[in-house]
């Protein structure tokens, strides 16, 4: 909506800007269409707003981390995060079992308000080889880099050792379809949405790749084991999606991805 659209009431005059004496002194709220000066569609909508967590150190001493926490830039992306968020109002916040995840939730929970909180395994990253932890960093970095030259099928069954794509969209997609059943939320045979009336807010922390699959999904999507390369997201940035009503049901949309206005230049990472 542009910044310069006001209201205009008992005026025979043109409605433009340029008649002061026919303009009103309130422009239209933020966000907010004409249709919403008579219905409010933020009481009816469900918002969720996807993040992924903050740099994390997979590297300590040259040997590689399976399950890491954050690195300094890291904790200052999160705490950035935070203040970004800080205020906006949540009826619940799902963060996934990963360290990475868990300590940027950690920071931005101190700043928003959460109904419930709750720690979910299915939003956790799909799992690389357990047998990487530890071993030298550069030699996983050149696995990873050969393993983009996979096929296909390849990239479906994931890397040796670790979850296949196929489980992990699987475990991703469960999830989250019991998740919005619990709330009333259920795609239906038509690939529409339906939904009980009233608003709901979710904060979701989790991964590039959990949170591509996620996307997919809501956007009706067909899938690739390269999700996350779709939608390459980076490190400490807000997502957004929200409902919207259409043919008598519910589709969600994309509204923002992967937004880094809260971080410098010289902290975004990937």
């Amino acid at each position: 909506m542009p910044s310069n659209l006001y209201l205009y009431a008992n005026c025979d005059a043109p409605t433009t800007t340029a008649n002061p004496r026919c303009r009103t002194q309130n422009r239209l709220p933020s966000g907010l269409s004409l249709h919403g000066l008579f219905f409010d569609e933020r009481l009816n909508v469900i918002e969720l707003v996807l993040v992924r967590h903050a740099q994390p150190e997979w590297s300590r001493d040259g040997r590689a981390q399976s399950d890491p926490g954050l690195t300094a830039e890291g904790r200052e992306q999160a705490a950035l995060l935070a203040k970004r968020l800080a205020g906006e109002q949540f009826d619940e916040v799902l963060v996934s079992t990963a360290r990475r995840a868990q300590e940027t939730a950690g920071r931005i929970l101190a700043d928003v308000s959460a109904g419930v909180v709750e720690h979910r395994s299915w939003l956790h990253e799909i799992m690389m080889p357990r047998s990487w932890d530890d071993t030298p960093a550069e030699e996983v970095g050149r696995v990873l880099r050969d393993a983009r030259h996979r096929t296909r099928d390849g990239w479906w069954d994931g890397m040796p050792g670790g979850e296949s794509f196929r489980a992990f969209h699987a475990r991703v997609t469960i999830g989250l379809h019991n998740e919005l059943a619990e709330r009333g939320i259920m795609r239906r045979d038509d690939g529409l949405w339906s939904k009980p009336s009233g608003a709901y807010r979710a904060l979701i922390v989790a991964h590039a790749g959990t949170n591509s699959v996620i996307l997919g999904i809501l956007l009706g999507l067909e899938p690739e084991p390269w999700e996350w390369e779709r939608f390459a997201s980076t490190h400490a940035s807000l997502t957004r999606m929200s409902t919207t009503e259409i043919a008598t049901s519910w589709i969600f949309r994309l509204d923002t991805f992967s937004d880094t206005s809260h971080l410098p230049k010289d902290l975004v990472t990937t």
